[in-house]
Order: structure tokens, then sequence, then C-alpha cells
């Protein structure tokens, strides 16, 4: 049975925010369509409160070089950000230009926080790299307050995401490592929800991702193993490959 190489990610250091000739750029890429969707859910499901996002407190889980934790503090935000690997921690906390985030070496199926602590719990491009993603929703539930949300978003388990975000990569962008993603670890959306429900999470939505392929510099620059700072992603409705949504704790 192959494992993943989840050890890649000490090694990234400030090639998490710089490097364009590493898989990485993709996450920034698609981290800079996804984080502003994050918060107009916030924004919405919280619109009914009259709590500033400062009384909001938001956990991330696999917070890595933290992407969404350093942009959700920007936004005013009380984030805390939980990881295994130290040194992207030591990144994600460098990269927090408002120096509020609080970021903790934790692992994920046994969170240092009691019962009902956080209004959001998130786990981004993180439940494809373990093996036990029921126990870590699980834990995800438990910290979440009722009413609370868990946003999410992962990879479809299916021979096209074997070939776009796999293989693709692994032709296509310079130093990908070997078992980044490991094809038997993705999920499912029909998985995820049965995940959620038994751990009394209802999702409200999924969404799903495309890469925009068009552009002649995009071309060019997969092309010659590097990732362009211009490649983007797009929302679709299709699930097939990448996806994200969220849950509300009943």
């Amino acid at each position: 049975m192959q494992k993943i190489n989840n050890d890649l990610y000490d090694q990234l250091g400030e090639r998490w925010y710089l490097a364009q000739d590493d898989p990485v750029a993709l996450l920034r890429a698609e981290s800079r369509l996804r984080n502003p969707w994050v918060l107009t859910r916030l924004k919405e499901i919280f619109a009914h409160s009259d709590r500033s996002p400062k009384n909001i407190k938001i956990l991330d889980v696999g917070c890595g070089g933290g992407f969404l934790s350093n942009f959700l503090a920007a936004e005013d935000y009380h984030v805390f950000g939980v990881d295994l690997s130290e040194e992207s921690l030591k990144v994600a906390q460098k990269y927090d230009r408002t120096k509020t985030a609080t970021y903790v070496k934790a692992n994920a199926e046994n969170l240092p926080y009691t019962d009902e602590s956080f209004d959001v719990v998130t786990a981004m491009d993180f439940l494809e790299h373990v093996e036990n993603p029921q126990q870590i929703i699980d834990e995800i539930s438990r910290v979440l307050k009722p009413g609370g949300v868990f946003f999410f978003h992962t990879f479809n388990r299916n021979l096209i995401s074997w070939l776009v975000i796999i293989k693709a990569v692994e032709i296509f962008v310079k130093n990908t490592p070997a078992h980044m993603h490991v094809l038997r670890l993705f999920i499912k959306p029909k998985e995820l929800e049965k995940f959620c429900s038994r751990a009394h999470l209802q999702t409200k939505e999924f969404i799903g991702y495309k890469p925009n392929l068009i552009k002649k510099d995009i071309l060019l620059g997969l092309l010659s193993g590097v990732v362009p700072e211009s490649f983007s992603f797009s929302f679709t409705k299709s699930l097939l490959t990448s996806y994200s949504g969220y849950a509300i704790k009943t």
C-alpha cells in the first residue's frame, strides 16, 4: 500500500510563497480563488450576528504555510493555525503581516483545544493527506460550536483526478516530489458528505475548480516546468476533480 509523502512540507521553507517551479505554486493559485470565497461565505453566514470578526474564532487545521490563516487574519478574524510541520508553521508565522495569528504544532487527530471552542474550522488541501478522514472530521466537530462552520477542500477519487492532479503535475511541474498525492486517499463528495453527517455536520455547499489553461503564457510556462504567476483557477459546478464546500454543525 503506497504511503503519502507528507515530509515534503518540511523542505519548502520560503518556497511556500516564492517558488514557481514547484507544485506549491498551484496551491497558491488555488488559494487566490478560494480564500475570497471562504470570506464571502463567512460574511453571509454570520450576517445575522452583530459580532465583529475579532470575536469569531477560526481554527485552520493543516494550515501549512498559512495561505488561508494569514488571509483571514488580515481580515481581522481571530485565527489559530495547527500543523505537524514545524518548518511550515515558521513560514506561516513569518508571513503573517498582522502578527495576530496563533500557530501551534498539533496533531489533527487530537487537537489541543476544549470542546466547542471555535466558531469556524477549516481543512484545506488536508483531508487527502490522512489515512483516517472520519477521525479527523470527528475531532473537528468536537472543537466546533453548535451552529459553527466547517470549510473543506479536497480531491475527488477517479481516473480523471489521477490523470490531472497526479500525473499531469508530475509531468509538467518541476520539483514535484514523489507521492505528493496518492489516489486511494482522495475522497468522493458523497463520502465526505457521509463523514460529515456522522460527525453531526450538515453539508450546505459543494463547489468545483478548474484550471485556466488557454492563455499562451500558461501553456509555455507549463511546458518549461514552471507555473506562471498568472496561472489561475475558476469555479465550476463539476466536482470531478478538485472541490470545496462547507457544513454546519447541528
